[in-house]
């Protein structure tokens, strides 16, 4: 069955990013010339996902303003004959459908992605978190339709971490079974080093089936108190199958500064106008030391 619809959970007060975050949304921040969201999204529509739902809080209309047409705008850029930008910001308001889903409680990533039930209905759909960011030849959504299609079942995203790390994750207990596709037995969210069963991390995009909104209901809250994915996860494991694919790419934790830093100098390093720059510009900077 296609994925047709994507959800993409962006109530977050961004904590991490305070004060900018008392004013606006982290998802808004920038990834180069447009805000991170605008990625995550472009992601989504170059793997042929056609809507997004988007789940948002209070404070956060800007996010839902940059997918809306403004009309005044693109206007006053096409009377100055400003065709380039006029490209660009119509761009953004006309590349996908967006539905706005408003999540009234902050009672985590699991009852996000079950704000989405009406608006998915009985289909398999997307989830992909704007934190992660990621730089890859196929959109990482994309890589996750290839096992998606052959087994009919749920698929994650996988990436290996330090050990030192896997506290911040929620783990995985698999097989391989092909080289990088694991059949996934169980998913512990936030081990420790020593009760982690892998390495293996889930990191921020699911092709997930509409029963998934089933057993999300039917969750007691987990770790911090909140309805944790990882849970429903680990149970949809147990009692039917869940897959994971490691990414091909480099993955981008937009969700703290130094991310945020490294993912803005990786992408313009790529970019053909401001790599030559951004490489003359650190070159001066090693000579001064």
């Amino acid at each position: 069955m296609r994925v047709r619809k994507a959800v993409i959970p962006a109530a977050g007060m961004g904590t991490r990013f305070l004060p900018l975050t008392k004013a606006s949304p982290k998802e808004l921040l920038p990834l180069l010339n447009r805000p991170v969201i605008h990625a995550v999204v472009e992601e989504a529509t170059g793997s042929g996902v056609g809507s997004i739902i988007l789940i948002t809080g209070m404070g956060k209309n800007a996010v839902e303003d940059y997918f809306d047409i403004s009309p005044h705008l693109e206007r006053t850029l096409k009377e100055a004959g400003k065709d380039d930008l006029l490209r660009e910001v119509a761009g953004a308001s006309r590349m996908v459908d967006v539905v706005s889903v408003r999540q009234k409680e902050q009672k985590g990533l699991g009852h996000a992605v079950l704000c989405a039930r009406e608006a998915v209905g009985e289909e398999p759909f997307a989830v992909l978190l704007p934190d992660d960011v990621f730089q890859s030849k196929r959109p990482c959504i994309g890589q996750l339709l290839d096992p998606f299609e052959r087994f009919g079942k749920t698929v994650i995203a996988l990436q290996e971490v330090p050990t030192s790390t896997v506290h911040r994750y929620g783990i995985i207990d698999g097989e391989e079974i092909e080289p990088n596709v694991y059949r996934i037995k169980r998913l512990v969210e936030k081990p420790s080093p020593e009760d982690a069963p892998s390495n293996l991390a889930a990191v921020g995009r699911y092709i997930l089936p509409p029963e998934t909104f089933r057993v999300l209901d039917s969750l007691e809250p987990g770790a911090g108190g909140e309805i944790q994915l990882t849970d429903a996860l680990d149970r949809m494991a147990g009692e039917s199958e869940v897959y994971g694919l490691v990414i091909e790419g480099t993955r981008h934790d937009m969700g703290n500064i130094m991310g945020f830093l490294t993912a803005n100098i990786e992408f313009a390093l790529a970019d053909e106008e401001l790599g030559p720059m951004l490489r003359a510009y650190l070159a001066r900077i090693e000579g001064r030391q």
